[in-house]
């Protein structure tokens, strides 16, 4: 905001010079035509970078789609916004690396916030299985699945859906999708519950001596773009 108002005192100076020198007759009307043929030269030659000025100060304070400090995923990244200036927005990546992007250029970018998002955050694990595992056998892996996520109603939602994807090389492939009782801002804690998701699926495979062939976290895609709510849609295979 600051070097906003500095560049824009700047312009308002430079006129109001120009305008008192009118007035007082010191800037005839042949050197005000020679200033401002040099003013449409300077916009030729830099039109370009003013352009690209206009384009992030609308970014920056009109559209707005983030504050220092929110997470957010710009390319398939997730980082933290670390600095905001007029020209560029530095962000710091999950392994501490800076990244420096041109406003201009994220003004062209679907942007993901997770802090401005208020829903909870869906998941997914995909899974094979035997496909010649008895149905009891798999009534039993959802019934536990289910056990499972009730008992922690302060990290999941007990709404959740257990489903064959499909099958193929005698692997049936499902999935588990369920949904966090957690918002987007605390990815960490969302990393440690799933870890935990993941060894309960262990653990029940080996209760039930159900073959598997993996057991593969999904990533989130998030569909929020910008706004204030967002629907997250669960992973297409």
């Amino acid at each position: 905001m600051q070097e906003l108002n500095k560049l824009f005192t700047g312009i308002v100076m430079v006129l109001i010079i120009i305008v008192w020198l009118l007035i007082v007759g010191l800037l005839t009307t042949k050197a005000l035509l020679l200033i401002l043929s040099q003013v449409v030269l300077a916009v030729f030659l830099f039109g370009n970078t003013a352009k690209n000025v206009f384009e992030a100060i609308i970014f920056l304070f009109v559209t707005h789609p983030f504050d220092v400090g929110d997470r957010c995923v710009i390319d398939g990244v997730q980082m933290v916004v670390e600095e905001m200036h007029i020209l560029t927005t530095t962000f710091l990546r999950y392994d501490n690396e800076k990244i420096f992007y041109p406003n201009s250029v994220l003004a062209t970018k679907p942007i993901s916030n997770f802090y401005r998002s208020t829903v909870d955050m869906r998941d997914a694990v995909e899974f094979a299985i035997d496909v010649f595992t008895p149905i009891e056998k798999i009534s039993y892996l959802k019934s536990t699945i289910k056990n499972y996520l009730e008992s922690k109603p302060r990290h999941w939602s007990p709404t959740h859906s257990v489903v064959v994807k499909h099958i193929k090389d005698e692997k049936m492939i499902m999935g588990l999708y369920i949904t966090h009782i957690i918002i987007f801002e605390n990815y960490e804690e969302k990393i440690n519950r799933r870890s935990e998701l993941v060894l309960e699926l262990k653990r029940i495979f080996e209760e039930a001596a159900i073959r598997i062939y993996h057991v593969l976290p999904q990533e989130v895609q998030v569909s929020y773009v910008v706004s204030a709510t967002s629907t997250v849609p669960l992973p297409e295979k």
